[in-house]
């Protein structure tokens, strides 16, 4: 029998040893070593930085109890022994107040110290991430990504990601380090060169934003999937080469952006692309003779980007028509029942009625279909239409709108349709106000999407405070314009809103928010209950949603329930007692049948 007594001698007079083989020869034995800690010095070289003072903690009262159960690793220098491996250890040590602990002595070559201790580093759990980057980034200059991944079991994806975090800048590593910055958000700043970053870090001020930063990502990147060039040519700028092979597509990074998502994330070289693909649309319009048609109405003929794409189309010798000028007829696409699933997603719409849309979808297609086949008999011509900022584009069917001469008109043509000059000064302060109202709606639509964006990249969702007033008033309106149908509105709602007929919308929310009762935020609620339920093969016994619903109104109208469920108990008992008296005869008759 071995005590713990016995088998603490046994440490002491390390007599313990380890004999190990490298490049399949034997080396001498390793012998443990119980060596003072006075004599032992942490490697200043060591690449791990920081040690969770709670686990060290942990760590040295198991010592006290148990003591060092695996020994650390250390070399000889300078007549004192320096941790190559177990740092942690002997921290915890020293906490436990132990005078020695258990050593194996080694001796390395000076350049394998260094590699020895990353590798035996990154095979720990919870690696403070920066430092794993930087660890592998280390490794990188000797061993390529994919040898470095089999050393470490790790995949390859996630080794180019973390050398791609290693070129994030100390200022945010700082975030990355402290939680307020996600690996994702550092990996995809680390794109940027490192004056590029710095330009964002200031940009952002003192306190981290994740929101301000992911805009900024976005505004510097671009979705190769929506490009108009095509990123599989090679000569379309011969230096840069084909998207798909450029080290700057985030696919070949590592997948920053999601599997196999390509994303341009050098911007230089992706508008140098896009200018070059609208000057190849040019030229084989006029090579082949088809009209091209910019994406822009008469009414933003004067905004000044649309003004730009204008001229150039007008120096290149091509007559400019816009969509007002033109009749189009597209190839259709063909409706699928997840399209309509994603279109009516916030109606409560059952599988037939679901079916009743895609079948009218499907005729509105063939009808559609029908005409672009027959385009050209009726007198269509080949045309291509684009959008005159990200230049994609598609080939259509289109024929010239013959305009008369009262038409043609300054006077007779609608306001919206005429030039600026072509108006009077009294038209263009009408035509300007116009303009003026429209900007503001996109600017208030922008700006809404952005806070909303902002929002969902927050821990709202888990605050821990009650609903607030201004909270329960969003949500009851959310559901009334969202779920409540028109014939409900009128049943059950009818005085929800209020005498709205002079009112802006923020007035009436204003007023609902004045006269808001809790008692209307409950019967919202309740009327979502019965109507969020599921039929068909879902009930109370079998389904989530159902028999939450089924338990909440018992407190209700339980002698009602009781009623419903007592005849079907009856029916239910009769026929199990037909069937009892069914299957007691065929047992019968297999007895008979063996007898």
């Amino acid at each position: 029998m071995t005590t713990k007594a016995s088998t603490r001698k046994k440490r002491s007079r390390a007599k313990s040893t380890a004999k190990k083989e490298v490049n399949g020869k034997k080396t001498a034995p390793l012998q443990i070593q119980n060596l003072p800690l006075g004599k032992i010095r942490p490697d200043l070289e060591q690449p791990r930085k920081t040690f969770n003072e709670d686990a060290l903690k942990q760590l040295s009262e198991s010592i006290e109890k148990h003591g060092v159960l695996q020994p650390i690793t250390v070399r000889q220098l300078n007549g004192h022994y320096v941790i190559v491996m177990g740092e942690r250890r002997y921290r915890a040590s020293k906490l436990a107040g132990k005078k020695t602990v258990p050593c194996i002595v080694r001796t390395y070559e000076s350049n394998d110290v260094l590699e020895v201790q990353i590798i035996e580093n990154l095979q720990r759990q919870n690696v403070e991430p920066t430092e794993e980057a930087e660890a592998i980034a280390y490794l990188n200059e000797k061993y390529a990504p994919t040898e470095i991944a089999k050393r470490l079991g790790r995949t390859d994806n996630f080794i180019r990601q973390r050398l791609k975090l290693a070129g994030l800048i100390d200022g945010f590593k700082h975030f990355v380090r402290n939680g307020e910055m996600t690996i994702s958000l550092g990996v995809g700043v680390a794109l940027f060169e490192p004056e590029e970053q710095q330009m964002m870090l200031e940009t952002m001020g003192k306190d981290f934003n994740a929101h301000q930063i992911n805009r900024m990502i976005k505004d510097q990147t671009y979705d190769l999937e929506k490009a108009s060039f095509d990123v599989t040519d090679k000569k379309l700028v011969s230096k840069a080469g084909s998207c798909v092979e450029c080290p700057f597509n985030a696919a070949n990074q590592g997948n920053l952006f999601g599997e196999g998502q390509m994303v341009c994330t050098k911007s230089a070289c992706f508008e140098t692309k896009k200018n070059k693909s609208f000057l190849n649309l040019i030229e084989k319009s006029k090579k082949e003779n088809i009209l091209l048609i910019p994406e822009i109405q008469q009414y933003w003929a004067d905004d000044e980007n649309n003004q730009l794409i204008i001229s150039q189309l007008e120096k290149n010798g091509l007559k400019v028509y816009l969509l007002d000028d033109v009749e189009i007829i597209e190839n259709p696409i063909e409706p699928t029942i997840v399209a309509v699933q994603k279109e009516y997603q916030h109606y409560d719409y059952s599988e037939d009625e679901l079916k009743a849309e895609l079948d009218e979808a499907m005729q509105t297609y063939k009808e559609a279909l029908e005409k672009f086949n027959s385009a050209k008999e009726d007198g269509f011509k080949n045309g291509i239409v684009f959008h005159p900022d990200s230049f994609q584009h598609k080939e259509i069917f289109l024929k010239i709108v013959e305009k008369s001469k009262n038409d043609s008109t300054e006077y007779s043509a609608p306001l919206a349709n005429r030039k600026m000059a072509d108006c009077t000064p009294e038209e263009q302060i009408v035509k300007i106000n116009e303009r003026e109202i429209r900007k503001k709606q996109i600017e208030n639509n922008k700006q809404f999407e952005e806070v909303v964006q902002m929002i969902r990249e927050t821990k709202y969702i888990d605050t821990k405070k009650t609903l607030s007033k201004d909270e329960m008033v969003a949500f009851s309106i959310s559901l009334f314009e969202n779920n409540v149908d028109y014939m409900s509105q009128q049943k059950y709602f009818s005085k929800f809103l209020g005498d709205t007929s002079k009112m802006t919308r923020v007035e009436m929310v204003e007023n609902f928010k004045k006269k808001f009762k809790k008692e209307t935020f409950h019967k919202l609620i309740r009327y979502m209950l019965t109507r969020q339920v599921h039929f068909g093969e879902s009930n109370h016994v079998n389904n989530l949603t159902n028999i939450s619903f089924y338990n909440a109104i018992q407190g209700y109208y339980k002698s009602k329930i009781a009623g419903i469920e007592k005849e079907y108990a009856e029916k239910r008992s009769k026929r199990e007692e037909r069937m009892k008296e069914r299957i007691t005869v065929l047992e019968k008759q297999i007895q008979q049948l063996k007898d």
